[in-house]
């Protein structure tokens, strides 16, 4: 099918919304309507040629008391699904009264498969029955699904053409209500990147065979498609014959319609068949594929938003025993469970726990997060045990920072992790950070909060330094800068464990009960962090041992440079952010706080909101 052609099925099939629901439904309740209205079309105009052919395969199977119908009735049909109705969209339109036409089409919408049943029920499209049938609409969108100006059959449109054409509708619909879109609908620029991050690397070793793809959160489908399309592409021009099996759970019950019947419509009726979804299939609470393991997966979980629902159905933090959060490691059970209040890291997890460890490919994650699955959760927390377990089993390859702004619904950072468990000889031990967060093209139009997209140069550009693996010369003298594009680290360098502090060889003295303040420009003071050397700013700021912070006290006013002498409480009471001359501090950079100092009643900056001094960074630059 030419592009014209598309287009011009795409706006006939969005112009029905206005035409017929304006006034009727608010403009973000149209896809409720025109989606499932179209995929009945379409299987409407698949179906006609073998009509006969189902009935009279339904009255046989009825007559000889055989129940179970549905394969029989498939065979007939020639698809993956059947009406065994005796109406025809076609029949309907002759309907003289509102109300018998009512009855005739849920007749004739009871007549579907039950995978097509499970579409409509998931898509509440007989809600919005009687609000057609009362203002007298339902015949004219009929009418208008069957005007001879669209073909929708498969002798004018075949298989992959509309599903192009039904994909073209959910994003224009996305879009056009950004505000929730950004929910189940991931930027296809973003997608297309993260499928080259996937697939790139090991292209040269893709063979014939069987591969499958999986998504834990798949939303309309576009990952799955988008990841389906760059596979085959691979492929072919390999000259290798592969099969891509998809699978994919959904918990939003619009999104998964979307997505079965995008499957059905492009003719992947056994693919339709693996996507699990609805109100009762959480990810995290209710795995649809516990036994099985993933060639590749993609996903854009949801971030920020409460588990607690999931946490209380799993039985409660202490009753939790899914060995997804659940795992044994270096000889000991380690906890995954995060807080309740954001349960994006889980889903990450849930896909590691499904790679597949006796393939020669290994498997290959990307997986969409912000900035929060980088720095939350103290050393022993669920987020900070399941950076260690992804650092320490060495299957963590590449953190991407993306553009702002690139999302529709949320202007926040946000990031792809990239995993593997195959990881090249060159890449063992280190973890690739790629700053792309310049790269980008502005919209000519805001879509939403989504102000930019990827282009085509900019996705070539990261997976080309992705491949490159290459330090970049930096003017810093320090050996890792802080904001170095595509720069490799060391994976001690991110590990984060709870425990004791190591004492220096020098003894520490006990805090003062008074301590004399310098002056305010020179005081600053260099101590020894796990072996990296860090500028601790001042002025200081007094942390009670209960957590809260203080402000320094009135009694120490600001004086000249000869200094003041002012009464500082005990160890007893409360400690200073910087600890004494001499004392060995623990840091690990996988949590975004410190552990407590060997010394008793002090204790390192520990980064809480108010405090004037700074952590120390990664590579030990003094540098905020």
């Amino acid at each position: 099918m030419d592009q014209a052609t598309h287009n011009k099925l795409v706006s006939f099939i969005w112009g029905i919304a206005d035409d017929v629901l304006r006034d009727l439904f608010k403009r973000g309740k149209y896809p409720d309507v025109i989606l499932p209205m179209c995929v009945i079309r379409r299987m409407d105009a698949v179906l006609e040629p073998t009509k006969q052919k189902v009935l009279d395969t339904r009255r046989m199977l009825d007559e000889a008391g055989i129940t179970e119908q549905r394969a029989a009735l498939c065979a007939a049909a020639g698809q993956a699904f059947y009406n065994t109705s005796k109406f025809t969209l076609d029949d309907l339109k002759s309907r003289g009264s509102r109300q018998q036409l009512l009855a005739d089409f849920e007749d004739y919408l009871d007549g579907f498969s039950s995978n097509v049943q499970d579409i409509l029920e998931n898509f509440k499209f007989r809600n919005q029955l009687p609000t057609l049938s009362r203002s007298d609409s339902l015949g004219t969108l009929i009418e208008k699904f069957l005007d001879p100006d669209i073909d929708l059959s498969p002798a004018g449109i075949d298989n992959h053409a509309m599903g192009t054409v039904f994909e073209e509708l959910v994003r224009k619909f996305n879009e056009d209500n950004n505000e929730e879109a950004g929910e189940h609908w991931t930027p296809r620029d973003a997608v297309r990147l993260m499928a080259n991050l996937v697939f790139l690397p090991i292209a040269a070793e893709i063979k014939s065979g069987t591969y499958l793809l999986y998504d834990c959160a798949c939303g309309t489908g576009g990952m799955l498609t988008v990841a389906e399309e760059t596979l085959a592409a691979i492929a072919a021009e390999r000259g290798q014959q592969i099969e891509s099996l998809l699978y994919g759970q959904e918990i939003n019950p619009e999104t998964y319609a979307i997505c079965k019947a995008d499957m059905l419509l492009k003719g992947e009726g056994e693919n339709a068949d693996r996507i699990v979804g609805g109100a009762e299939w959480s990810t995290l609470s209710h795995d649809a594929f516990p036994a099985q393991a993933f060639d590749f997966m993609l996903a854009n979980p949801p971030y920020g938003k409460s588990w607690k629902k999931d946490l209380d159905t799993m039985g409660g933090k202490d009753g939790i025993l899914d060995p997804r959060f659940k795992v044994m490691h270096q000889g000991k059970e380690l906890s995954l469970v995060t807080r309740s209040s954001d349960g994006q890291m889980l889903f990450l997890a849930n896909m590691a726990s499904k790679m597949n460890a006796k393939s020669e490919l290994g498997s290959r994650i990307a997986e969409v997060h912000n900035g929060s699955s980088l720095f939350t959760g103290d050393a022993g927390q669920g987020e900070s045990n399941i950076r260690r377990w992804l650092i320490e089993n060495d299957w963590l390859e590449a953190i991407v920072a993306l553009p702002l702004n690139l999302f529709y619904n949320t202007g926040i950072a946000t990031y792809v992790w990239v995993l593997s468990n195959r990881k090249p000889a060159h890449r063992q031990g280190k973890v690739q950070i790629i700053d792309a967060s310049r790269w980008f093209r502005p919209l000519r139009k805001n879509l939403g909060k989504k102000n930019c997209e990827l282009a085509p140069e900019d996705i070539e550009r990261i997976g080309r330094a992705f491949l490159d693996f290459q330090e970049p010369p930096s003017p810093r003298s320090s050996p890792t800068p802080p904001s170095a594009t595509g720069r490799s680290r060391w994976n001690a360098r991110y590990g984060c464990t709870a425990g004791s502090p190591a004492r220096p060889s020098r003894p520490c003295a006990s805090p003062p009960a008074t301590r004399t303040c310098a002056p305010r420009s020179t005081r600053s003071s260099a101590t020894t962090c796990s072996g990296i050397s860090t500028l601790w700013p001042a002025p200081w700021r007094r942390t009670c041992l209960t957590g809260r912070t203080r402000a320094r006290s009135k009694a120490c006013p600001k004086t000249s440079a000869s200094g003041c002498s002012t009464p500082r409480p005990g160890p007893a009471t409360a400690a200073w952010s910087r600890p004494p001359p001499g004392c060995v501090a623990s840091w690990g950079t996988g949590s975004s706080r410190t552990t407590t100092s060997s010394v008793t009643g002090w204790r390192p900056y520990s980064g809480r909101r108010g405090s004037s001094s700074r952590p120390p960074t990664a590579s030990g630059s003094s540098r905020p």
